[in-house]
């Protein structure tokens, strides 16, 4: 869906980063971000691989994996600025309650 999403922005429209869940630790979105220019601001999951380094989705990936492996899960919130989402999340889920 993440593909079908950034698709819908005009391609003269910047986008400095995107950030998703780890479901959208794929392949295809990494490199649909990337594609685009933006950094990806996803949590790779538990299980993740590196890898084959073939396209520039890949790359970021493979770096974030890395980074996520050397600080650990709740410092790489913080680094990676994910943190932010689940603020947003929190702040959308208190609207919905008011209605």
């Amino acid at each position: 869906m993440l593909p079908c999403l950034l698709n819908q922005i005009p391609r003269n429209q910047e986008i400095g980063s995107v950030t998703a869940d780890g479901a959208d630790d794929t392949r295809r979105c990494h490199n649909a971000i990337a594609d685009r220019g933006a950094d990806a601001v996803i949590p790779p999951r538990r299980n993740a691989q590196p890898c084959k380094p073939t396209t520039a989705g890949a790359i970021a990936r493979n770096d974030a994996l890395r980074a996520l492996r050397q600080l650990g899960r709740a410092l790489w919130r913080n680094w990676s600025g994910y943190h932010r989402r689940s603020r947003v999340e929190t702040k959308m889920h208190c609207m919905k309650l008011l209605g």
